[in-house]
């Protein structure tokens, strides 16, 4: 193509919107089949503590400034309620929460937490989910401090940042619970007990139910705990209707911004050999990361910047999908970071 051609082509499609919802990875299903009901995961507030700079601290081990407790790993998924509740790939996913003592980082030196540690970010962290809604953080077992229960902040973006759901988690209450058996942990550093210890259902943010909102915690004070959950969100609008089997379809990438990875999304109406080149916005190929056969159906694409030979600034990425149907084409814009 020649290079002219090519930018005057482009240009038409910088502006375009998705055509088939990109940030949820779904399965096909028979038309029959009906979907599947679940209700959006109650939203709570943010409260005094929210992380200052979210986007800074993107990582999976928490447990920074020498924080220590008993070993706790945090799995979360996020599905989507607007997708038959199936799970939602590549949305944001902050979590926050209080140290064994009850203290919170980036915050103190007022009567709200006396102690300052305002100048320090532990157990504060940002994911994407994968492909099945799914993320993972190293950390350790809350503590609790007046008024509440044991808890876990967590606020789901969309991956250009839009809010989708700001709520907390809960956890499992009763005399072999991890709540009362780690608070009763002094080696572990755990000294408060549960003595004066707010339970779920006198909570100010839980007394109106967990039904939605309670994890489920297994393992032992010795070996660390595991916590599960799943948070339902109102995410991308996924119906029957939307999606026409008969056409190829080609998502925006995501997240985009790209950071390190970045997702493209590709509906084949058949078994096709897709090529995608890379352009900067002069019209100059940058690079081929793709060009492989894929099944009929969703494919997701991931394409790493640095193999892909990309530094900072805008590009077009161009879809060739060449099957039984014959040749689509289709260009899309991303930005690196």
């Amino acid at each position: 193509m020649e290079r002219k051609d090519f930018l005057r082509k482009s240009v038409g499609f910088l502006g375009l919107a998705v055509n088939v919802p990109s940030l949820l990875n779904f399965k096909l299903k028979d038309d029959e089949e009906s979907a599947t009901t679940c209700s959006v995961t109650n939203s709570e507030t943010a409260g005094p503590f929210p992380t200052i700079a979210p986007a800074s601290y993107v990582r999976s081990n928490i447990v920074t400034d020498n924080r220590t407790g008993v070993a706790f790993t945090i799995n979360i998924t996020i599905n989507n309620t607007n997708g038959n509740c199936a799970a939602y790939q590549g949305a944001l996913v902050d979590i926050w929460h209080c140290d064994k003592d009850g203290y919170y980082s980036e915050y103190g030196g007022t009567g709200m937490q006396s102690v300052n540690y305002t100048t320090v970010h532990f157990l504060r962290g940002r994911q994407v989910t994968d492909a099945n809604g799914l993320v993972t953080f190293t950390s350790i077992f809350p503590g609790w401090y007046s008024g509440r229960a044991t808890h876990i902040h967590v606020h789901i973006y969309k991956p250009d940042g839009t809010s989708l759901l700001v709520t907390q988690i809960a956890f499992p209450e009763g005399t072999t619970s991890a709540v009362v058996l780690v608070n009763a942990s002094t080696a572990n550093g755990y000294t408060k007990g549960m003595t004066g210890y707010t339970y779920n259902a006198s909570d100010n943010v839980f007394s109106d139910g967990v039904t939605n909102e309670l994890s489920s915690v297994a393992g032992s004070v010795a070996n660390g705990y595991i916590l599960n959950h799943t948070i339902y969100v109102a995410g991308p609008t996924l119906a029957l209707n939307e999606l026409d089997y008969t056409k190829n379809q080609i998502g925006q990438n995501f997240p985009n911004p790209v950071i390190d990875t970045t997702t493209i999304p590709l509906m084949l109406n058949a078994n096709a050999k897709v090529k995608i080149e890379l352009y900067d916005l002069t019209g100059r190929l940058i690079s081929t990361p793709v060009n492989d056969a894929y099944s009929t159906g969703l494919n997701n694409i991931v394409i790493d910047k640095n193999k892909a030979k990309l530094s900072s600034g805008y590009y077009i990425y161009k879809v060739y999908i060449e099957n039984s149907n014959g040749i689509y084409t289709e260009n899309k814009k991303m930005l690196v970071k």
